[in-house]
Parts: C-alpha cells; sequence; structure tokens
C-alpha cells in the first residue's frame, strides 16, 4: 500500500496563535465575549445512546474568575447512566468501527476546520470557564486543532495492510484494528485541548468512547460534541457523561465491556483508575489497557555557565503560565550555588513584574485558580512551607471573587521538605541550592514523577549528560519546560507521572489500536 498523502491533505503544519495585542484581534475577543455572555446559565444535558438526556439532578460549572457567577448547569448522571453509556457505546462499536478509515479521517479534519473557524467563541469559553488567560486559551485551542490534524494523518499512515517481510508461498500483512469501548477522562487544566486529542485518538482510530469531563469546566466539553456531531460523527460513537467521578468513575472503568482508559488526572486517582483497570470483571474477556498521565513534579536545573536572564525569564514562564495549573510547570528551580544568589535576585525582580487578575483582563500573566477547593490547599502548603524554607515573595490570596493567588516564591528549600516532593498545581516556586553539577543532576532526579524537565547551560558537555541522566520523559534544553507542541514535542512522562503514552507523537496512536498479522497461502 502506499502511504503517500494525497493532494487534499497536505503536510501536517501547527496552528498558528493570534496576537491578542493587535488591536482587531483584541476586538473579535471583545466580541466573542459579549456573545458568550448571552448564554451565561445555559443548562445541558447527557449524550446517552444517541439522544440527550436531561431529567436528571443537576449541578453548576462556576467562573473561578467570578465564583458568584454561574457558568452553566449540567445534569448528573448516574451510575445507572454510566452502565448505559458503556453497553451503547459496545453496540455501537461494531458500526463505527467497520466506517472505512478514510471516512474517520474526513470527519476528524473536518472537526478541526471547525474548531479553527470557532477559535474565538472556544477561547472565549475556556477564559469563562476555567480561567484562562486569553493566550492560553488559545494555545489550548490551537493544541485541539493540532491534535485532529496530526491524529488524522496518522491513522492515514497506519490505515490498511502493511506488507511484511515476504515467506516463501505466501503474502504475509499487517493491519491495525481498533480495540473497542474507550472511557475517556480529561482533565479540568486543558480541558478542550486534552479532551480533544484523546477523544480523536479513539475516534479516528474506529473506537466508540465515553466521555467523563471535569466537573470544573464541563461547559466546554459540551462544546466539543456538539462540534464533533456538527462535523458528521454519528451521535452513537461518543456518550457524554457529565457529573462528579467517584462511583461512576468506578462503574465505567469496571464494567467487563470497557477495553481500554485514557486518564489525564491526579496521581492517586490515575494508581486507582490502573488498580481497578487491573482486575477482570466476570464476562471481561481482555486485559484493559490504561492510557495515563498522571502530573509532575517538573525541575528546570540552572547550571552555573547558564545565560541567567534567560534561566530566570523561563523558570517564571514555566512556573506561573495558568498560574501553574499545568503538570508541566516548573515547580522547582535548582540552581548552582555558584550563581545562586544572582539568579534568585534576577527571578524576584522578574517576578515583581508579573500582573495578576481576572482571566478575561488583557496582558495578565496568572489568572484565577480552578476552584476554592484548590486555593484553600494552596494556602495550606504556602502556611507549612514557612516552617521549611524561606518566603521571599508572595505567598497570599488576593481578596475578592476572583480565585487570585499571588505568585509565590521559596528559596532556600531543602531537599527534604514538602513543598520540594509534593505536586502542589499552583503558583508556587521552591528554589533549592545545589553544591555542584553533579549535585543538581542528583536533586533533579530526586522525585517520584518524571514528566518535564529544563536545563540552563552554556556548556556542551553537561548539555550532553544531562539528555542522558535527566530522567524525565520532556526534556529542554535552554528553554522553559512547559508549551510542548503536538508533533515536536511528543509529550509523556516516566515514573509515577504516568505511562509515558507520548500524546502527539508516531507512537500515540498505537494504543488505541490491536495489529493482527494475516498469512496467506498462494496457490501452486
Amino acid at each position: 500500500m502506499s502511504n503517500q498523502l494525497p493532494p487534499s491533505l497536505p503536510p501536517f503544519e501547527n496552528e498558528p496563535y493570534v496576537d491578542f495585542r493587535d488591536p482587531a484581534v483584541w476586538q473579535r475577543a471583545q466580541d466573542a465575549w459579549s456573545r458568550l455572555q448571552a448564554s451565561v446559565g445555559q443548562r445541558f444535558a447527557l449524550l446517552l445512546d444517541g439522544k440527550w438526556v436531561g431529567e436528571r439532578e443537576s449541578f453548576v460549572s462556576l467562573n473561578p474568575s467570578r465564583q458568584s457567577q454561574v457558568v452553566s448547569e449540567h445534569a448528573r448522571a448516574t451510575v445507572e447512566d454510566a452502565i448505559r453509556a458503556v453497553e451503547a457505546a459496545d453496540a455501537y462499536f461494531p458500526t463505527w468501527s467497520a466506517v472505512p478509515a478514510e471516512e474517520r479521517i474526513r470527519l476528524t479534519v473536518h472537526l478541526a476546520a471547525l474548531m479553527r473557524e470557532r477559535k474565538m467563541d472556544l477561547d472565549a469559553l475556556l477564559v469563562l470557564e476555567s480561567g484562562k488567560s486569553w493566550v492560553e486559551a488559545e494555545a489550548d485551542v490551537a493544541e485541539a486543532i493540532d491534535f485532529c490534524e496530526y491524529y488524522a494523518r496518522e491513522m492515514q499512515r497506519l490505515a490498511g495492510s502493511h506488507p511484511m517481510h515476504p515467506q516463501p508461498h505466501e503474502d504475509t500483512e499487517l493491519r491495525y484494528l481498533p480495540l473497542g469501548v474507550g472511557i475517556v477522562i480529561p482533565p479540568w487544566n486543558f480541558p478542550f485541548a486534552i479532551l480533544a486529542g484523546m477523544s480523536i485518538a479513539s475516534l479516528v482510530t474506529g473506537n466508540t468512547i465515553v466521555l467523563k469531563p471535569s466537573s470544573d469546566t464541563p461547559r466546554i466539553a459540551c462544546a466539543f460534541v456538539e462540534l464533533a456531531l456538527e462535523a458528521g460523527f454519528p451521535a452513537q460513537c461518543i456518550q457524554l457523561l457529565t457529573g462528579p467521578g467517584g462511583q461512576i468513575g468506578d462503574a465505567l472503568v469496571q464494567h467487563p465491556r470497557t477495553r481500554y482508559i485514557c486518564f489525564t488526572g491526579s496521581k492517586p486517582v490515575g494508581l486507582r483508575v490502573n488498580e481497578l483497570a487491573a482486575r477482570t470483571a466476570p464476562g471481561q474477556i481482555w486485559i484493559k489497557r490504561v492510557i495515563a498521565e498522571m502530573g509532575g513534579k517538573d525541575a528546570i536545573l540552572v547550571d552555573a555557565e547558564a545565560d541567567l536572564d534567560a534561566a530566570a525569564q523561563g523558570v517564571l514562564a514555566a512556573a506561573y503560565g495558568f498560574s501553574g495549573q499545568k503538570c508541566s510547570a516548573c515547580s522547582r528551580a535548582i540552581v548552582d550555588q555558584a550563581v545562586y544568589e544572582p539568579f534568585l535576585e534576577k527571578l524576584l525582580a522578574g517576578a515583581a513584574t508579573l500582573k495578576v487578575g481576572s482571566a478575561e483582563e488583557p496582558g495578565i500573566h496568572l489568572g484565577p485558580v480552578i476552584n476554592a477547593r484548590a486555593l484553600s490547599k494552596m494556602l495550606e502548603y504556602i502556611e507549612g512551607a514557612k516552617a521549611e524554607a524561606r518566603l521571599v515573595f508572595g505567598g497570599k490570596a488576593i481578596p475578592g471573587d476572583a480565585l487570585l493567588l499571588e505568585p509565590t516564591i521559596f528559596a532556600d528549600v531543602a531537599p527534604t521538605a514538602t513543598i520540594f516532593r509534593e505536586e502542589i498545581f499552583g503558583p508556587v516556586l521552591a528554589v533549592t541550592p545545589a553544591r555542584d553539577f553533579n549535585h543538581a543532576l542528583e536533586l533533579v532526579n530526586d522525585s517520584e514523577y518524571g514528566l518535564t524537565g529544563a536545563i540552563y547551560s552554556a556548556n556542551p558537555e553537561k548539555l550532553d549528560r544531562a539528555r542522558r541522566e535527566f530522567h524525565v520523559g520532556n526534556l529542554y534544553v535552554n528553554r522553559k519546560c512547559t508549551g510542548a507542541m503536538v508533533a515536536a514535542h511528543p509529550f509523556g512522562g516516566f515514573n509515577m507521572s504516568g505511562t509515558d503514552s507520548k500524546a502527539g507523537g508516531p507512537d500515540y496512536l498505537m494504543l488505541f489500536l490491536q495489529a493482527k498479522s494475516i498469512a496467506t497461502r498462494r496457490a501452486g
């Protein structure tokens, strides 16, 4: 078979970002914001077996920049709904898996086009519901578009028959088949990009899904499903369940017809998903797959031979983008003691320039954190850290209806300190001195996680050592440790950061497929 892309599907390119400093772009953003306000408080239903079902108890999604504002109201799914959703997805799987790959690819590219067309409206929804700045929201939506475009091309590469090593009197081939029903559990911090990536990887490969979005960001999930249906995906191939996880999540994972679980979230929940999936349910005839990304405690190593201005800028960007609510965020800066004080001085000067405010405000660096519970947990970590390290910047919540927390920096943090070891998932940075480069490498690897990391150095030998010994799934050299781009930086971590599934890379779709080897004896 030929794996060449047809003229109608050009080579992949990342979706460009708009510049909100452009007055024309900013006006478009404000127009989208105004349109969105007209639908605030709207009620949304579940999607079960091709039908919208709204006769359920409800819960609300709140605006983290204005906790008194209800973004939307959503049906609360039950355990019975979860069971029904898996059974409906399973019943439709033979139909959807039989749809030619070319048609699934076409629908995926069409969905990307609709996302591109509605990008500013999707940006506005992310600003409203997740508290992302306009810049962060734009990156989220662009990544969702990239996932669609990239996975469409990857499926084209994997579709059809792949000739194998020839044998006498035999024709040999390999074909990739879809698995079955996938449970898709995306996080609230990339509620469109990661949701779209996991869902589209499932659908374009021929699987059916039960989508269970975070209860903090259910409305953007509804927007994704509506766009998918508009693009032409059959309603029966996506079951949408909104509501708190708990028993619903357990029921989805444990169902004997569940074939795999694609999860992004915290380590405790990810480990529970893995544990439940490993138990064989009565009637189950396969080993369930778990595709998990579970967070990080990411470090940036600042070497004695680093460009300190670039390093300080990189640490600030990685630590405080989206208020540190990224699994890839820098929460530890490991700094050679030879440059520790001058680096800290530059870091503090840069932190003083960061603007904190409601997500819709122009030019902010830190918006709100996702919910009041998360803010309370962050403040507990900060209070506890005062007994372990030196608070040198921030550390306070900003009063008001927005859930705002100052960018916070602790200096002289020991490797035994809680804020050195535990994932806080907020704008709290631990700065730790290292005796030398060898000690710095020990410290960056002194973690149960292994997602992202970065090193700043002008020494080629040290950079080569970091490439070999800095034990993370995504290593960045002389740049920040956030901002992975689809196709350029396949994303996934080691150790307790997950299954190293490498989203946005050439291996990812293989996790949603199974290979069938076929040998045909030739006559004569």
